[in-house]
């Protein structure tokens, strides 16, 4: 099932734009048959009996922000994306893939520039004609791509527009993912046995995911994701040192109102005893640093519409078509990148989103 749902969801459309409806009744027959329409955790439960099993088979729409008990089951791709492509890690972090891609780009002729905030898209005539800068500057364009968070390029960058205004009241009623908190840390040691990447359930799945994308406070209990990068790549703690971070998938701050700055250091405190008891002998203790990211620096830092860590949550009515499109309706030199817009969140979808976008900006491009 999981190889069926990768060919059609992914390979054949993954980085295919859905710009009108037509675009999506073309392949609504294939999602019936698959049973697009069921959630990730109905389909894993005809496969499967053990409720432990079921867990670890349906909480990878986890990772693209989606309710397993709710996120179609297109969602299952995951499963044979990881299979048929492997899980890799680049050398030196993501960090050093964005620099490669960064470099990749200069090489090619482009301009970056960095520590410039976009304060907006001017448009004139229906058509965008360039960005301000916050500091003032402005800068033409023929055409303009944002990987902004969705909410934020309507409501903020063109919210001097009706379309701008239109589109962020449209979106204002959508459903949002769940947000995450994590605890990024070091230790003066190299612990033993550790995988890359560990998943550590809680003692609740079905409750603690109701509780976390519906609120309305942050769940008593929790699952955690741990990765220790160190593992694999040495070179990104100091000899005999490893790094790590934690995270739990919490509530966005519209579905409950937490003060992280109050909170989230007893949260983080939490979470590190908890990692001690179940899996790193005195971690506490061998702390060398600690710093924490929670969903109101979702907020801040990233512009992320109640702080939500993946975009516009993964149900079926909110995917393809029914997601923010790769171009936009009304001002057709504006174009969306990333989470918010087809086929997604995480690192697989935001490429083919790129790819979806690059291709309709060439092939507009083409065309005068």
């Amino acid at each position: 099932y999981s190889r069926a749902v990768h060919e059609a969801g992914y390979v054949r459309l993954g980085a295919v734009p859905f710009q009108s409806i037509g675009d999506m009744l073309r392949v609504a027959p294939q999602l019936v048959r698959l049973q697009a329409y069921r959630s990730v955790h109905a389909i894993v439960a005809r496969f499967i009996r053990d409720p432990r099993l079921r867990q670890a088979f349906s909480f990878h729409s986890l990772l693209v922000g989606g309710n397993p008990f709710s996120a179609s089951s297109i969602y299952l791709l995951i499963h044979a994306l990881e299979r048929q492509g492997g899980v890799w890690f680049a050398k030196g972090g993501t960090n050093a893939l964005v620099a490669g891609m960064a470099r990749q780009f200069q090489r090619l002729g482009g301009h970056l520039a960095l520590n410039a905030p976009v304060a907006r898209i001017e448009v004139e005539g229906g058509r965008a004609t360039g960005i301000t800068l916050a500091d003032g500057r402005r800068i033409a364009a023929a055409r303009v791509a944002s990987n902004a968070d969705v909410m934020h390029h309507y409501r903020d960058l063109l919210g001097h527009t009706r379309r701008g205004q239109a589109m962020a009241r449209r979106l204002a009623r959508r459903r949002w993912s769940m947000s995450l908190f994590i605890c990024h840390f070091g230790l003066d040691h190299v612990p033993e046995g550790l995988a890359h990447h560990t998943v550590l359930f809680g003692p609740r799945y079905r409750e603690l995911v109701t509780e976390i994308f519906g609120g309305p406070a942050l769940p008593e209990d929790f699952s955690m994701y741990l990765h220790s990068p160190s593992v694999t790549d040495p070179s990104l703690a100091p000899p005999g040192r490893s790094t790590h971070y934690v995270l739990a998938p919490v509530p966005h701050l519209g579905r409950a109102a937490v003060d992280w700055d109050v909170q989230g250091e007893a949260y983080a405190d939490r979470l590190l005893a908890s990692l001690e008891e179940r899996l790193i002998p005195n971690l506490r203790a061998s702390l060398t640093t600690r710093r924490i990211f929670t969903p109101a620096d979702f907020a801040s830092q990233l512009n992320a519409h109640h702080g939500s860590a993946f975009s516009v949550e993964p149900i079926l009515t909110q995917s393809a078509w029914f997601r923010p499109h790769n171009r936009d309706d009304a001002i057709g030199n504006v174009y969306l990148v990333g989470a918010g817009t087809h086929p997604g969140a995480g690192i697989p979808g935001v490429v083919g989103s790129a790819k979806a976008t690059a291709g309709l900006m060439l092939a507009d491009a083409s065309q005068g």
